[in-house]
Parts: structure tokens; sequence; C-alpha cells
């Protein structure tokens, strides 16, 4: 099932979301898979529980856009336990569509977390995978690109969506 995605201004998106606790269920595995038909969907490497109405900490990352198995990523209840280097490149949003902008991350991520059936997973992530892992998993505790930019382009970029919304568009 394709979800709708949630875009911004929805308070979801800006939720600390919940830990799962329900490891195993036939609810989660399906739910899993439903966020990955989206995501291939909407042409994303990643999507957080929250951008498709869901106050959970899930995501998953798929930076192959479906190509290769291998870079499936379930990452549930996942924590960053180390972080290296600094890279800066355009980023944007399934959220919020339409908007891209210059990021500054870590170049190196490690990322602990959870799989389907509980099991602790570690996901060492470089380049686009550790900038995929630090995004999906500021959507999990309610952060947003946008607080990643400075003021003056935050600010242009919410002006823009206001528009948007008062001309029926977004």
């Amino acid at each position: 099932m394709i979800y709708k995605i949630v875009k911004y201004g929805d308070p979801v998106l800006e939720t600390k979301c919940e830990p799962v606790t329900n490891f195993g269920s036939p609810e989660l595995k399906q739910f899993v898979e439903d966020m990955f038909e989206t995501m291939y969907s909407a042409k994303g490497v990643g999507l957080a529980a929250p951008q498709v109405g869901v106050s959970e900490r899930i995501t998953v990352i798929d930076t192959s856009l479906g190509e290769d198995p291998a870079e499936k990523h379930v990452l549930i209840n996942p924590e960053i336990v180390l972080k290296e280097g600094t890279q800066t490149g355009e980023e944007g949003c399934l959220s919020i569509p339409g908007f891209r902008e210059d990021v500054t991350r870590a170049q190196k991520a490690v990322m602990r977390a959870r799989n389907v059936d509980g099991e602790t997973v570690e996901v060492v992530g470089e380049d686009l995978l550790a900038r995929a892992m630090q995004h999906e998993l500021d959507h999990l505790n309610g952060v947003l690109f946008l607080s990643h930019l400075s003021p003056l382009k935050r600010d242009l970029i919410r002006r823009k969506i206001k528009k948007l919304i008062k001309a029926g568009e977004w």
C-alpha cells in the first residue's frame, strides 16, 4: 500500500516519535514493506514513519533506489553512536517537495537500531548513506532539514510554502 506523504505544516512532522515495542508483529512487517513501497514510488532514498502520519521511531533507507537489495535498511528505534568528519551537500525532503538546499552533516555515521524482529543491527554509512541516516533520525526527533539552514533561507522557504498553501498548491 502506498501512503500519502505528509507535507510541511502537519504537526506530526515536528513531534518526537514514540519507540516501537511490537517487534515481529505482522502489522509492523507490513508497515515497513508499505514504507519502502511509498518511498520508491516517491523516488526517495529515505522515509520516516512521521512522513506518513505515524509517530513511531521507524525509518527505511535505500540509497540504491531499489536497485541493490543489500542497500535496503530498516532502522527501528535508531540512535547514532558515532559521527566523523563533515560533508556539505544538497538535501531535499519528500515532506517539503520542490525545495533543496545545502546542508552540512557528518561524513560518516554509525547507527545502531533494531530490525522488524527486534534484533540489534548496526549500519555504517558514509557520504549519501550517512546523510540519509542523519536526515531520517532528525525526522524521528521532530526536526526538519530546514532547521539546519540559515534563518534567512529557512524564512524564505516558509514564505514560499505559505504562498503555495494560499494558492491551494500545497
